[in-house]
Order: C-alpha cells, then structure tokens, then sequence
C-alpha cells in the first residue's frame, strides 16, 4: 500500500491559539486515489466481519488517513471530522493504574484540586521518583511540564473524488494541552463553529476558510478526579431547542456558570446545556456514570445508555433522562473506602439496588434504569428518518465497545410508550467484528463509524467504516437523494416560504436545520404558521421547539387548549424552557392531565417558573399518581424544590398519604431542609430510610445528623439502610451521646449480627475514623478526636462483648481493643486466644494482641507459630518482628518452619524477616537463595524471599538476587508468581478489584460477561504458565473465538479471522465467508495476533496480585 504523502503547508494554515500559544502548521495526508478502493478492499477482506441480512459495509477511510479516533462528526457536505486523541498516551491518568491515588482523588472538590496535585506529585524536585512518566519535553526532568506536550488533534475526512472511499485527510486543529487537560472525547461541527468536549472545557472554535481558530472556553470546571480513563467529556451535540447539551463523566464537575451561579457535581456525571455562547447555563441531569452519547428522538426525548460500576452482577442501563433527574450513581461507589483498612464493604449501589429498573422498596430520589443493557456504551444514533431503508425508521443506534472487535457490536433497538417514560421493546444485533467509537449519519442517510480497531490503548492508526442497505433493501433511495440535497443546501440563501416547507420533511436533520435558520431570523410567524396547521404533527412540534428558541411565549401558549395532547405536552415544555410564568394559570389544570406526558412537562414547567400558586395541584399530582409512575413524581418534586417553599412539605409530615409523605422527603432532600429529621418518626420504615439517606449522603444535612443518630435507640427500626447511616451519624457528630447511643445499640439483643459488629468497629474507629465515609464513600476529611471520651465508656463493656459468642462480634471487639490500645484486657484476649475454637476469631485476638504489644507476645506467639490453623500460624509468623529475636535465636525458629512448615508459614515469616535488622536475617537470607538456586526450597516462597532481601538493602546480598531472576520475556519477568498464591485472595480481587474488573470481562461460575472467555474449567485447558501470560501479555496467544488473528500462508497469500479451533494439525478461522476456513498447519508461514483488549495486569496489578490470581485461575478445574 502507498500510505501517504504528507505537506506542510504553513503559509496557508498557520495559525495561532489563545489558549496553547502558536499552533503547529496543518497536515495533509493524501490517500493514492488509483490504489484507495483495492487497498480498502484488501483491508475489508480480513476483517471477520458479521453483518445483519439487508445491510452491507465498506472501509471508507483506511488507517493511513487517521489515527485513535474518539469522536466523529458529519459536515453538511459529507465530510468526517475526527478528533484523534494523543493525550491519553502519557499525559492522561487512570486511577486503576494508581491506586496510591484513590484516597486523595476521591476528595477533590474543584479541578484545581486536581491541578495542585499534579504539580505537587510531579514537581521537579520529584523527578527521580517519576521516571515513569515520559521526559516529553526533553528537559531531562520528569515533572509536571510533561504534561502540557501531547496535543488532541482534529482531522477533516474527504472523499475528494466521489468514488466512494476517502482520500485526504487535513488536520485543521492540533492543540488543547494544559496539564490539566483531559482526552477530548466529543465533537460538533456547525457551518460556522465547532465545539471539543475535552474537559476541563467546553471549547468552541470558529473556522473561516478551512482554517480553525480562536479557541474559546463557553464553560469550563470538568474533570475534577483522577477517575477511570474513559469517563471525560463527551456526546457533544446540538439540541432541539438549539442549545448545546454534552456530558462529563463520573470524574466529575464543579462549574462556574457565566452569570455566577455555581454548580457542583463533584462526583457524578452530568448531562449539561447552555447557549452556543455558553449563557442559560444548566444541569441538565445527575447522578450518571458516563452517558458516552446521547440523542434526541423526534419529540425531544433524551435516550442514552450509561456505564456501570463495575462491580460483579450488575450492567450497563438503558435510560431515559430528564431534565433534573438523579440517575443513582456516585464515583465514591466504585473506590476508595473499599480498599481503607479503617473501613467496611458495603456498597450503597449494589446492597441498595440503585443499578436495577424499578423493584418495591428502591431509594425514591433516583431515576431507575428502563433495562439494563450492554456492556461499554460508546457512540449512539437515532435514525432521523430517511436513513438506511424503512426497516430501520424510529430507531436507536448504540455502540457496544469492548476493547475487542469480534465482541462488539453496533445494537439498534426501538420503545414504546409507558406513561410518562418508555419501555423497552426490541432489539437487533447490526454488525459485530469492529471496534466502533463514534457513529455518525452521513447526508446520503449511511451510518459511518469510525473504529479504534482493537485494544484500549493508542496505536497511532483508525479506520471509518460505511455500512448501509444493500441494493434490495434499498426503499429509500430516492427520500436519501433527496434529503442529501436538502442537507447540503445554504439555508441562509432560502426564504421563508422554502424554509416553512422544510419543517413538513420526512427527515429530521432537515426539520432542525430549517427551525434553527428560520429561529436565527427570528421568524416567529413562520413558526406561527406551521404550529396553527394541523395535517403535519411533527411540523408543528419543530413550530413549538422554534418559538421556544426566540422565546415567543405570546405565540405558544393558545397551543395549552390544543385538542392535540402531544402539542400541548411541547408548549408546556417550551414555556417552561423559557420560564414564562405568566402561563402559570393556564398550565396549573394541565398538571390533572390524564395525558402523561402533558401532566409531566405541565408539573415541569410549573417548577421552572417557580408558581407558587401551583403547590396544590402538584401536591394533588403526587396523590393521585401514588408512587405508580415514577417520572411524573419525579416532574411533581422537582417544580416542588424549584419553588422552594418548605413549610408545605413540613406539614406533610402527619399527613395519612404515604406518597405525600414520600414527595415531601424528596422536596426536603432538595431543599437541604433540616426539617427533614421530622419524618425520622414517620410510622413507615421506606420513609425513615428516604430520609435517613437524605441526611447522610452527599454533601448532608449536617443539622439533622443529631437526629439520624438518635434513631439508633428506635427499636422499632430494622433496616440496614437506616441503622448503618444512624450509627455513621453517631461518628460524624461525635459527642459522649453519640458514644452512649453506639454502646447501647451494640448491647441490645435481637439485632443482626454485621450490624452489631459495624457499631462495634465504629468505636473502634472513633478517635481517628477513615476519611471516607462509612456508608456511601464520601470523603469527608480527617478527623482526629481524643480516645479518653470513648474509652471511658467502652470499657466497662468489653468484657461483655468479649464474652459474646458470635464470631463477628468478637472479632470487631479484638479490632478495638488494638485500635484504642486497650491493654488491660490482654489477659482476657489471652485466655481467649487459647481456647476458642474458631480459627477466624483465635487469628484475630492474635493480631489484637500483636498490636497492643504485650509483654508476654512472645510465649503468645510461639502457641500461634504450633496453632491448627494454618492462617493463625501465619500470623504469629508474620508478627516476629515485634518481638525482640536476636541473629543467634532467630535460626532456631526460622529453620525447622524453612524445612518443615507449610507454605503459607513460610511466606508469613519471610514477610516478617523483611521487617527484622538485616543483621540478624543476612545469613539466613543468604542461604535460603542459595537453596532455592538449588532447588531445595518450594517455589511458592521465591516472590517473598525476593521481597525479604530487597527489604534488607544489604547490596550484597541484592546481588545474589539474580541468580534468581529469570531473563527473556516480559512474562519471565513475574515467573516468581507461578506459585504460591492464595485462592481466597485471588477470587477477591477477580471479583471486586476495581482496578483490573476481571468479572467485567469473564464469566466464573454463572458471573460475570461474555466479552473475553468462558473461565470455567481453564485451569484443565492452560498450564500455570500460560495462565501467567494470560495475565502479563494477553496479546501473546489468543482465546478461540476471541481477538483476530492474520496469516501469512506458504503461498503468499494473507488471510485473517478469529480462531474457532487450534491443534497440531489444523487451524479453523472464522472469516467474512460463510464458512469456516480450514487451513492445515503446514501451510502457515507466520501468523501474527492483533493486541487483546485485555490490558496488560502488570501494570495493574502488584506481582502479590498476579500470584494470587493465577493461584485462582489454577483453581477452576
């Protein structure tokens, strides 16, 4: 392939950029325009490819014309713009990858947070510490300057000639890198501007004559966290009521509008718009993970998929989200407190249910899912109407991106009505072999997306591929014509009449082009004029959303008596964008609509212009609605919260009405009202955890703390969702009532068990508790208090708790005791320790005792090093370093356990001797290399001898290390983690490590997801070996069915394909071809694996991880 001929063309395109200072000049690849379709063809050809019946696909831009394409957007004139992303490379972070991080990240409130702590962490005088981190602008330091080199660049897409395929590509925008400067992962480009979503901005850019320029921020205060790569900004895309709406995802926003008003949303994703000069700034909605995309349908409805947390039994959802929506999710449910010792496991999404569709008895102040859906949702479409062929009208279009082609796919489905909101109603799977990012209708109405080709990582290559009807399903070809030309004409140049006419087409990107033109003239009495005529609904409706636009409430509200509901469901919505509140009287009887989406956007609109006259009626909405359909609650609390006022919602609290009581909790949760705490004696236990979660999550009614941590004492209170907030509001108010209140809760009979215990840690923790909050994650800041208050208290109930019989309680009690270095009760932990029967409960009084440092923890730890228990063996083992061992009396422990114990006996005590003077462990040291050199010592111990002689810094004894490192490749490099590992651990951190989310991928014993192998009985297919290089370099051998693998043949000839099966004689692949190819081994020449989508675990992992994994791994027989 002749790949490309690139120019420099400075004198034509320089220019300069307000943000990044002087620009680079512009880039021109050219594609051979007399080899573009064969080199496509060839490309195609290995590609494995499944495409449903009726559609077809073609590359149009091979790999030389682009690179790591994140977003697309379609011109008018056909062209494919396409941010490329070079950010992520080096100068972009993943929190998975620097779990040291997590803790501090995780209370960033503002995006200078962040950047003081990338200077901080990445300051000059830091650099010998972070040679990791790439010298990119050659100073010799690795500092945070290195973050302000990798530029995002934009590329325009051409096919110059028409036949089809593209054939040049020009960068028309190289810049955005500050150090604080995301990966951009949305795109818009307008006839006159083009808007980059790449936090922490919305930038807009202006472009004349081919040239991009004026970089501008409309608003900015994205990408508070160092969170999950992926989760930026994105899903940029004109409105219909001609705002600019795009999404940031859960790392975060802390916004500063143009008119001053602050919007923090520092730990949720949100959906926001604003003008195209970034006035009339909102929160759209909350409370998402990362809405990748999302599209409006042709009323308005806002449909997108968003990202799941990752966390074992859950998966993506469908939603549908409206405006002031709460959609559940917190980047504090994922990590941080689950990996602070100081804290517990419990997870507010997953114990609490947030992730499902709607069930009896879910948190009232989210709105649920309408299904949950398919893994990594990425790019999203809605046919606009002329698209494709008349199979697929009224369609969404979504991306499943997996890091693996052969397991993604491009979905389309479709819904139908259910009261206010939607409801799934099919689905079909479009085409699965690539690995889509963005997709886009291209003017002629075929879908182009563009494919990042496999893996997660850049490779400096893309791909743009056209899928369409094929010649006999083709029934709309000449509505696709016709809609080209449409697209492709200057609206500027038509009249009102032409554009008037424009409203009634079959297409909607037609419709909005004309409503946005006729909305820039001003023409309201265009607009009057398509809403009065009656043959043409959706006419009408681009009527409505157009006189939205120049805000000609006069003209819209005779459209409130219109006999058609839809109609007067989009007035109501339009005045309330424009905050008409002289429509307030004839909107209040539309609330008791039986028409739900007129009684929804009637409540809506209502609250937006703050009717204080519409209390009742949106009270009578909650009453007759009673909880049934969720959104029109949700549009009945929102316009409630708007107008603010409280002392109706308060005087709801004795009311008979459930849902009243219900609706008022929300509107206070709103409100931040501490009257709240009133309907903590509601008779409904739903109501008291309504309320109870109000108080404590997020940012809190700290006012109304004191009294969720009073419900403690409310015997007749049994839900978890309430005593865990309760007994964390006893720790963060803190005073000796508080104290009582845990005391007495942890004495009281008939209660769970796990709740007993997390009372009982609580005190433990008292004196210095975990930053994070105990419930729902949320970082809360160190606090540091004296033990003396609770000390005093606790002690007379020790005894008490040590005398329980439930191994949870004593367990906790042990944690305590250590915790508040409660040492007059070793000799009851003593006495314990030597009688109990349970090994769990023996292994925690023995670190107890550990930690308080008894006088007598040597006698203790030598009955621990002859316990039963192998785990309680290990701990005293890996607790000699407390106790004075000198060079002559360590041997005589250290020798009988190196020829006798059991392995985990002799990695506890080589964790302890890394802790010990070097000069009393070198010698021992020395020896044990020389054994295991020789082959005398089990392999399971060789990763925590290295760790024991690396510890000691002895140089020497360093360098005898090497007889043991094993040289070649990077999969020899972590053979000390073949053995050794524990399955417990292992299964742990397969199901709920948040860094490497092993069950995201792969499915063990019923868990988990088809998007990498089956797991079951892998240890009967694969060595230890290869489960190792599974793990370090999964691109080395490919799981059959998985990944795409090219073939050179004896004969010159190329083929690639997913493997299906593999001996010693023969190869299956599965191509484009119907059948199976069967190629004999004899005939393969060389065969090259394209990279997994698995990335590498050793940069994830630690190489105790790895071992334990493949220890796991090794388990599934």
């Amino acid at each position: 392939m002749k790949r490309i001929i690139l120019l420099s063309c400075s004198a034509l395109a320089l220019f300069s950029c307000s943000k990044q200072g002087k620009d680079d000049t512009y880039k021109i690849i050219y594609e051979d325009q007399t080899k573009v379709a064969e080199n496509a063809k060839a490309i195609k050809d290995k590609q494995p490819i499944k495409l449903i019946p009726g559609l077809k696909i073609d590359l149009w831009a091979s790999d030389s014309l682009l690179q790591d394409p994140v977003a697309i957007a379609v011109d008018d004139k056909g062209a494919i713009f396409v941010n490329s992303t070079n950010r992520n490379k080096a100068s972009e972070f993943d929190i998975r990858g620097h779990r040291d991080w997590m803790t501090e990240s995780i209370g960033f409130q503002t995006v200078e947070d962040r950047r003081a702590f990338l200077h901080r962490t990445f300051a000059p005088e830091n650099s010998a510490k972070n040679t990791w981190l790439p010298d990119m602008n050659g100073d010799g330091s690795h500092d945070w300057l290195d973050l302000k080199v990798e530029k995002e660049e934009i590329y325009k897409v051409e096919d110059l000639n028409g036949d089809g395929y593209a054939d040049q590509s020009t960068r028309v925008f190289n810049g955005f890198n500050e150090e604080v400067t995301d990966v951009a992962g949305g795109l818009l480009v307008r006839k006159k501007d083009a808007f980059v979503a790449i936090g922490p901005d919305l930038m807009r850019l202006k472009h004349k004559g081919g040239q991009w320029m004026n970089p501008e921020s409309i608003s900015t205060g994205y990408a508070v966290h160092i969170g999950f790569g992926g989760h930026g900004m994105s899903g940029v895309t004109e409105g219909p009521d001609g705002k600019i709406y795009w999404q940031i995802g859960d790392i975060g926003a802390n916004i500063t509008a143009k008119d001053g008003k602050q919007y923090k949303n520092p730990n949720s994703g949100v959906i926001v718009r604003s003008n195209p000069d970034g006035s009339e700034f909102e929160v759209y909605a909350s409370g998402l993970r990362n809405t990748h995309e999302f599209v409006f349908d042709n009323y308005g409805n806002l449909i997108s998929s968003d990202n799941d947390g990752d966390h074992p039994g859950e998966s993506e959802r469908l939603v549908h989200v409206v405006e002031g929506s709460d959609a559940g999710w917190r980047s504090n449910w994922q990590y941080g407190k689950y990996t602070d010792p100081r804290n517990n496991q419990y997870k507010v999404w997953m114990d609490e249910k947030l992730y499902v569709p709607r069930w009896e008895g879910q948190a009232a102040y989210i709105i649920p899912p309408i299904r949950n859906f398919h893994n990594g949702p990425t790019g999203m479409l809605w046919n606009p109407g002329t698209a494709l062929g008349k199979r697929w009208t009224n369609k969404f279009f979504l991306v499943e991106f997996v890091g693996n082609a052969n397991m993604s796919h491009i979905w389309s489905f479709d819904l139908k009505p259910k009261g206010a909101s939607f409801d799934f109603k099919s689905e079909e799977d479009v085409i699965k072999g690539i690995l889509p990012t963005g997709i886009r209708f291209g003017p002629e109405g075929a879908l182009y997306a563009s494919d990042w080709i496999f893996g997660w990582d850049t490779k400096n290559y893309g791909r743009i591929w056209k899928i369409d009807v094929d010649e006999k399903e083709n029934d709309l070809k000449a509505e696709r014509e016709q809609t080209k030309q449409y697209i492709q004409q200057d609206y500027a140049k038509q009249s009102l009449t032409q554009l008037y006419d424009l409203l009634f087409y079959a297409d909607q990107r037609v419709r909005l082009k004309a409503q946005y033109e006729l909305a820039e003239r001003k023409a309201s009495a265009t607009f009057v004029k398509a809403v009065q005529q009656k043959e043409n609904q959706l006419a009408r409706v681009h009527g409505i959303w157009g006189l939205g636009q120049i805000k000609s409430a006069a003209s819209i509200q005779p459209l409130l008596a219109d006999t058609d509901e839809e109609i007067v469901a989009q007035a109501a919505k339009a005045l309330g964008d424009i905050f008409d509140a002289s429509a307030s009287d004839q909107l209040i009887p539309l609330v008791a609509s039986t028409n739900p989406r007129v009684s929804f956007f009637a409540a809506q609109a209502l609250g937006r212009i703050r009717s204080e006259k519409a209390i009742p009626a949106l009270l009578k909405l909650v009453e007759t609605n009673a909880d049934k359909d969720l959104y029109l609650r949700h549009a009945a609390v929102l316009a409630l919260s708007r107008i603010g006022q409280a002392e109706p919602m308060l005087a709801l609290q004795n009311s008979p009405n459930r849902s009243l009581r219900i609706a008022a909790v929300l509107v206070l949760r709103r409100l931040a009202h501490p009257g709240i705490q009133a309907f903590l004696q509601d008779s409904n236990e739903y109501i008291v955890a309504e309320a109870a979660r109000a108080i404590n999550d997020d940012e809190s009614i700290p006012a109304a703390l004191p009294a969720l941590a009073a419900t403690l004492a409310d015997s007749r209170l049994k839900d978890e969702v309430i005593i865990r907030r309760a007994i964390n509001a006893c720790l963060r108010v803190g005073s000796t009532k508080e104290i009582e209140l845990l005391i007495a809760y942890s004495e009281r009979t008939g209660i769970p068990e796990a709740l007993r215990a997390e009372a009982i840690a609580t005190l433990g923790s008292w004196a210095n508790p975990s930053v994070m909050d105990r419930v729902d994650g949320r970082h809360r800041g160190v606090l540091e208090r004296n033990p003396a208050d609770v000390i005093a208290r606790i002690q007379p109930k020790i005894p008490g708790f040590l005398a329980s019989e439930n191994p949870d309680v004593l367990i906790a009690t042990a944690k305590l005791v250590a915790e508040l270095q409660l040492k007059s009760f070793t000799e009851i932990e003593i006495n314990l320790f030597k009688n109990h029967p349970n090994a769990k409960v023996r292994a925690a009084l023995l670190s107890s005792l550990a930690e308080l440092q008894t006088p007598q923890l040597g006698s203790i730890l030598e009955k621990g090093i002859s316990d039963e228990d192998k785990n309680v063996r290990g701990i005293a083992l890996s607790n000699l370093n407390k106790i004075e061992l000198s060079a002559t009396e360590l041997p005589a422990i250290t020798k009988p356990i190196f020829e006798k114990g059991s392995l985990t006996e002799q990695q506890s005590l080589l964790q302890s001797m890394a802790k010990m003077k070097p000069t009393n462990t070198s010698a021992i040291l020395a020896d044990l290399i020389q054994r295991m050199v020789d082959n005398q010592l089990p392999s399971g111990i060789k990763l925590d001898l290295m760790e024991a002689v690396e510890a000691s810094n002895e140089e020497k004894l360093v360098a005898k290390l090497d007889a043991l490192k094993v040289k070649g490749t990077l999969t020899d490099e972590f053979k000390e983690a073949l053995y050794g590992g524990s399955v417990a651990d292992g299964r742990n951190i397969f199901n709920y490590n948040s860094t490497v989310q092993c069950v995201r991928c792969h499915i063990v014993g019923g868990e988990g997801t088809n998007v990498g192998p089956n797991l079951k009985g892998v240890a009967s297919r694969l060595t230890r070996e290869q489960l190792l290089q599974a793990l370090i370099e999964p691109s080395a051998r490919i799981s059959p069915g998985y990944g795409t693998t090219n073939f050179v043949l004896t004969d010159g000839q190329e083929v690639s394909g997913s493997i299906i099966s593999e001996t010693d004689e023969l190869v299956q692949l599965k191509t484009n071809d119907a059948e199976p190819l069967r190629i004999p081994v004899t005939r393969i020449k060389s065969r090259e694996n394209l990279p997994s989508g698995m990335p590498p675990m050793g940069s994830l992992m630690s190489k105790r991880e790895i071992r334990d994994v493949v220890e796991y791994l090794s388990s599934l027989k």
